[in-house]
């Protein structure tokens, strides 16, 4: 039984520090994985949530972006992190394109124009990072609009895995068939577990190795973040690879469980839909 692990790639901190503990992780445990990394210039500190105006995304992970009230000027993760994404790519590992953070704030309300522009912009930048077109897209956040999933088609990936669901399936929207295959993400993630029901550092791998324990006939997928398990959260994921192989899967990239997965997928429409644990809305396998 496989068990595919995607692993989102959203800052300069997290590719020049989450992305080589993983790597090191993952050839330690004899480990495959898909890295999703996001080339544009890295603006998390100016995304501001929460009820403190100080407070960004990277401080969120651990990271100080404000020096004495002044922002970073945002760092371009295709010009500095080229060479350790490369490396990634030469130890074996699969990657594929992710766009940048804006785009999970934005997509849902923008059109045809701007959502072409953002792919298009992502795949040259990969292209000019790796020499060659991305085959593997995995939108931030899980969002997506109807055009979003027209593109992955155009661009020609070989498949996508930007919803959530419990098997992989060719999407459809409004009826209209989307000949991208989808491998929705099937388990939930650390952060929308922890600080749940009673959910924590120390105990959270063994209720995620639960939920794991019986899956479907096509696996599993779990999606990770350089930024997170890469950083503070490495020794709860060195955990659940421990777990995982206990219970007999094989740790696998996103394409070797395509690869298992692509015949005769069914159809199945795609639809935005909350999830326990995490705010607003993501794309989800109806």
């Amino acid at each position: 039984m496989q068990l595919a692990l995607r692993i989102e790639v959203d800052t300069y901190r997290g590719t020049r520090e989450g992305v080589p503990r993983l790597q090191e992780m993952l050839r330690r445990h004899g480990a495959q994985a898909t890295f999703f990394v996001s080339l544009g210039a890295d603006r998390s500190g100016r995304r501001l949530f929460g009820k403190s105006p100080r407070v960004s995304l990277l401080e969120h992970y651990g990271i100080k972006t404000l020096l004495n009230g002044t922002l970073l000027p945002a760092p371009h993760i295709a010009h500095h992190c080229a060479d350790i994404l490369r490396r990634v790519r030469d130890e074996g590992f699969e990657v594929g394109c992710h766009e940048g953070l804006d785009w999970r704030d934005q997509v849902a309300c923008r059109d045809a124009a701007w959502t072409r522009s953002q792919m298009q912009a992502e795949v040259a930048r990969f292209t000019e990072v790796f020499g060659e077109a991305p085959k593997a897209h995995a939108a931030p956040g899980w969002q997506m609009n109807r055009d979003a999933l027209r593109l992955t088609q155009r661009l020609g990936f070989d498949y996508a895995s930007d919803t959530r669901g419990s098997h992989p399936f060719i999407p459809t929207w409004d009826a209209e068939i989307i000949s991208c295959p989808q491998l929705p993400t099937t388990l939930p993630t650390l952060d929308e577990l922890i600080g749940r029901d009673g959910h924590t550092l120390d105990n959270v791998a063994q209720h995620l190795l639960v939920l794991s324990m019986n899956p479907s006939a096509t696996g599993h997928v779990f999606t990770l973040r350089a930024e997170l398990e890469g950083g503070k959260w490495l020794p709860v994921f060195e955990q659940l690879l421990v777990g995982w192989k206990a219970q007999g899967y094989e740790l696998v990239s996103l394409r070797q469980y395509w690869q298992q997965v692509k015949a005769a997928l069914p159809r199945h429409e795609v639809k935005a839909g909350a999830l326990a644990g995490r705010a607003g809305t993501v794309m989800i396998q109806a």
